[in-house]
């Protein structure tokens, strides 16, 4: 295959890794804008999406596509809920300080791992893509599912803006970001959007991850890498900045995949991470966050 075809097939592998990164990682931020949390555990809420997604489509017989939708449902809601009591039953009870939080979750996170490993097992296991046709380009032939996983991302994301922006619910959270002592002052229930802010995080994560799992399989351990570059994504975007969390998923989702294919992905993590240092140096409030007094 010549340079050319090859640059765009690594240019479409790495649009379908970042729309999946953008997914995850802006659960994540939106976690951190509204709550001042740093979720050490949202990898393994990815993770938990994933073996929920397995476990649905080894429910449901027949055509791939019902099981992959009830996955597409039940994943995210049953993930949401588990979110929802992690917050209720332990970071409210912290008073979500921010030290405390942070050993929280990572609790959390080694809770949810080994529950996962006890009930589910160390096996990697494949979930069927609910449609198999491809589109065949001049040079080669694409799957037409991944060109759905960035299809979805896209349409999700579009999504949470109009939530953030166009609802009541998207001001109030935007009025606990801001200034939450003010918002409260006000009649918001800031604990109340502290849950639910905590659950639709941790939905955005189980639905990247039942995108993705017919791509890669299901294994417990998957929640590692993801996390990570959720991480390196949201502090060159911005902590809490969702705008720059999509722009740096986009960024480092394409070089990771084009810089996978045509050399080896531990270079493409060596140099996000060489990007992470280069952005606290010059930018340490990130691409697009603001300086908080």
């Amino acid at each position: 295959m010549d340079f050319g075809p090859y640059l765009l097939l690594a240019s479409m592998e790495g649009a379908v890794q970042a729309a999946v990164l953008a997914l995850m990682a802006l659960g994540l931020s939106l976690v951190f804008g509204v709550m001042r949390v740093v979720n050490i555990a949202h990898g393994e809420f990815f993770m938990l999406g994933a073996v929920l997604a397995w476990w649905f489509t080894s429910l449901v017989g027949g055509h791939p596509a019902f099981g992959f939708a009830l996955a597409l449902i039940g994943a995210p809601l049953i993930v949401g809920l588990v979110a929802v009591a992690a917050d209720l039953l332990v970071l409210k009870r912290l008073d979500y300080d921010p030290e405390r939080t942070i050993v929280a979750t990572i609790g959390l996170l080694y809770i949810i791992q080994q529950l996962a490993l006890e009930f589910y097992g160390p096996d990697a296991r494949p979930v069927a893509a609910p449609f198999s046709w491809r589109i065949d380009l001049p040079w080669f032939g694409y799957s037409g599912y991944k060109l759905f996983v960035i299809a979805a991302a896209v349409v999700i994301m579009l999504g949470v803006w109009a939530l953030l922006t166009r609802t009541r619910i998207g001001l109030v959270m935007r009025a606990t970001q801001f200034d939450s002592e003010t918002a409260q002052a006000f009649g918001i229930p800031v604990g109340r959007v502290y849950t639910m802010v905590f659950g639709l995080g941790a939905m955005l994560a189980a639905l990247a991850a039942v995108l993705i799992v017919p791509i890669q399989q299901a294994h417990y351990l998957m929640g590692g890498d993801p996390l990570l570059l959720s991480f390196i994504v949201v502090i060159i975007g911005g902590l809490g900045s969702l705008r720059g969390t999509v722009v740096a998923a986009v960024l480092i989702g394409m070089s990771d995949g084009i810089i996978s294919v045509f050399f080896s992905p531990t270079l493409a993590k060596i140099l996000a991470t060489l990007l992470v240092a280069l952005v606290l140096v010059y930018r340490p409030t990130g691409l697009f966050g603001t300086r908080t007094a």
